[in-house]
């Protein structure tokens, strides 16, 4: 199957394709999880993912995610995909985030200036069975559970809900209409409508809190943040080794060529955006450019912040510009067919309700003659996420809930819903089987970062505690 449903064929056909794989993939059968044999070393395969990167911010990395099991989690997108590649799986397709753990939703705002929550990190976007996505959010929800010290029921019953809402969403998906489906989005204004019961008038205010907080993220805020005065004229302030300006990277000559790609980049990436964005784009002008780090498993990869103003220095516009490697789903075997950097703009905007204004992408030579691909998105508008650090069991539950029900839109518009649907069927079956699958996950995700402090420990891999 493809991502692509056949819109010549009736939804009761659809149906019996997603009879047919749950009699191919019961949905029991989603419960087990044992290393294969042949399973390669998860420290390996890190490192192998590392050649590419820029050395000098590798032990950022490593710190990041030696940090817990959960934090080893969100850095190996590669070795989880590996793994759920290697066990059946429903032959259900759509185009999938690659990396749906807990902390990678949030708020943002919409064109129209909503405070709306989605998914909001794409690097690994690609196209496989739905479940690949969901299996990840149940097993950060399980990790996040252990370190947040809930006991083993609380985190099966935030995993359970979890699948429920899924599964729930789904059959409601497969029911509207394909217009009602691509219309389909949660501001904060409807959290507060769907959860104000659940999660109590305390929750509510920490939420009111952190819409009004994200609302203060803005091009502004960050540009007064992030820049000053020098010699007259507003710069980015360094704040080594996680935000270098380019004047102190690289020397003069150095520093020009940089620019001149920069200069470069954003003239192509200007060509990827629609004719009003581009109209828009043309009011800004460059200021200056940084290297930034960002997230945890991200580290590493090549990542600027451009600052750009528009009618005057109180007008500003910060822009992050993002290397895009290969997808951790894409197969070995399998050549990409388009630019990294579109791979991943695509699929946001695919699995996304409302996309950032200036998301896109260009394609660019390294000083090293190595194409490199990028993408591009605003540094921050009304950017937001929830402290997950801080849930109690009720409240982990709810937001697994909104997690999972967001995850089963973002499908429901890429893939066939109603073959999906008709898959998870209306038992708890699905559900249980990822409470079994998260906890024996989790498992694996201790041992495999146990592993990893070894390493760090014995001086195979570099650290930088404390970044």
């Amino acid at each position: 199957m493809t991502t692509r449903t056949d819109g010549k064929r009736s939804p009761a056909e659809r149906a019996a394709d997603g009879r047919a794989a749950r009699k191919a993939a019961p949905l029991t059968g989603h419960s087990s999880w044992a290393p294969a044999q042949s399973r390669a070393d998860p420290i390996e395969m890190l490192t192998a993912d590392e050649v590419d990167r820029v050395p000098e911010l590798l032990p950022i990395r490593h710190s990041r995610m030696a940090v817990s099991p959960l934090t080893f989690l969100r850095g190996s997108a590669g070795v989880m995909a590996a793994d759920l590649a290697a066990v059946p799986h429903s032959g259900l397709i759509t185009q999938l985030c690659g990396d749906a753990h807990l902390f990678n939703f949030g708020v943002y705002a919409s064109p129209e200036r909503r405070l709306v929550f989605d998914l909001n990190d794409f690097d690994e976007t690609y196209t496989g069975p739905f479940e690949w996505d969901v299996k990840r959010l149940a097993a950060s929800i399980a990790l996040a559970g252990r370190a947040n010290g809930f006991k083993r029921k609380d985190r099966a019953a935030a995993v359970r809900f979890a699948g429920r809402r899924y599964r729930e969403a789904m059959a409601s998906f497969a029911e509207m209409r394909e217009l009602d489906l691509w219309y389909a989005s949660v501001d904060v204004e409807e959290l507060r409508r769907q959860f104000g019961e659940q999660i109590g008038k305390s929750r509510l205010a920490r939420l009111d809190k952190a819409g009004a907080k994200a609302r203060t993220r803005t091009s502004l805020q960050a540009y007064r943040k992030l820049t000053g005065l020098v010699d007259g004229e507003r710069r980015i302030v360094a704040d080594p080794p996680l935000l270098v300006p380019v004047q102190d990277l690289l020397p003069d000559i150095g520093r020009k060529q940089l620019e001149s790609q920069i200069h470069v980049l954003l003239d192509g990436f200007r060509d990827s955006l629609a004719e009003d964005r581009k109209r828009l784009f043309d009011a800004f002008r460059f200021v200056d450019l940084a290297r930034k780090v960002v997230g945890v498993g991200s580290v590493g990869t090549r990542c600027w912040i451009v600052l750009l103003t528009g009618r005057d220095d109180e007008d500003p516009l910060l822009l992050q510009v993002k290397e895009a490697g290969r997808s951790v789903l894409a197969p070995d075997d399998v050549p990409s067919t388009i630019p990294e950097g579109r791979r991943v703009v695509d699929g946001q905007r695919l699995m996304q309700a409302a996309s950032d204004i200036f998301l896109g992408w260009h394609t660019v030579p390294g000083f090293d003659g190595k194409t490199r691909d990028f993408y591009v998105r605003q540094l921050r508008d009304w950017k937001g996420g929830a402290v997950v650090e801080e849930m109690d069991p009720t409240g982990m539950r709810v937001y697994g809930g909104l997690c999972a029900w967001t995850l089963a839109r973002a499908h429901a518009r890429c893939g066939d819903r109603i073959a999906i649907a008709s898959y998870l069927g209306s038992s708890e079956k699905f559900d249980e089987a990822l409470v079994e699958f998260a906890e024996l996950y989790a498992d694996q995700s201790e041992t495999d970062h146990a592993a990893f402090v070894a390493a760090i420990e014995e001086g195979r891999l570099s650290s930088q505690p404390g970044l």
